[in-house]
């Protein structure tokens, strides 16, 4: 199954704009950037970088930081937004760096891409320092286990009770969902694939937040706070930075 991603990218790019989607604006960014600014980082490699637009914000941040994607539309994009930056064809499987080559290694968004997510891991933890952080953005489980894909609220029988539909909980699987230009193939997995991935891997987990949106329409605000699309952790890797 191809994951869409070189078909899709210029529907993605325009879809994202310079200010990005809902919930990166509204829900992600701010604990993100948090955690960035409380952790004074030196070096930073963004994995599944995309079109930059989070290397953007490290390195206006002052950080060294380097953006790492598989699609050539994408890194194109990134570094024709950013002529300074570093912006690289790569996988997270495969990470072109030194052991311990970075303080900070972030996720924003592209664990659900990634089909071989235990090497994928693996990889961000050899890659970075002694004391530094893991920082992890990514959709809920509950969220991708969504009975139909891409379609999450669903109604009884009567057509009254507005509920949120799941299915096959604790079944891993990829599954392709599509909305305007873009048809890409996302990984759903149980939490506890995450968690006990990071764990063998020796990080210790500093943070977790279940964000509430902020700064928007109070009615998608509310909707958004039934069910929380997205999750943000911090992971640490031991030892002396």
């Amino acid at each position: 199954m191809s994951d869409g991603w070189d078909s899709s990218a210029q529907g993605w790019i325009d879809a994202q704009g310079e200010a990005g989607d809902w919930t990166r604006v509204h829900v992600l960014d701010r604990p993100m950037l948090a955690r960035v600014d409380a952790g004074r980082f030196a070096t930073a490699l963004d994995v599944g970088c995309g079109e930059g637009r989070f290397c953007r914000m490290l390195r206006a941040r002052g950080i060294g930081a380097i953006g790492i994607d598989p699609t050539t539309r994408l890194i194109e994009e990134a570094q024709r937004r950013d002529l300074g930056g570093d912006y690289r064809i790569g996988r997270a499987e495969a990470l072109p760096f030194a052991d311990g080559a970075f303080d900070l290694v972030v996720s924003y968004l592209s664990l659900i891409d990634i089909p071989d997510l235990a090497r994928a891991i693996a990889e961000m933890a050899r890659v970075l320092a002694p004391g530094g952080v893991l920082l992890i953005a990514n959709l809920t489980s509950f969220a991708t286990a969504s009975a139909v894909p891409g379609v999450t609220w669903a109604r009884d029988a009567a057509g009254n009770r507005l509920y949120f539909a799941i299915d096959h909980y604790l079944e891993p699987r990829p599954e392709r969902v599509a909305w305007g230009e873009i048809s890409i193939v996302n990984h759903h997995r149980p939490l506890g694939i995450y968690m006990s991935l990071l764990l063998a891997q020796g990080l210790r987990l500093t943070q977790f937040d279940e964000p509430r949106a902020g700064g928007a329409d109070p009615e998608r605000a509310a909707a958004y706070d039934r069910v929380p699309w997205a999750f943000v952790m911090e992971w640490r890797k031991d030892g002396a930075r």
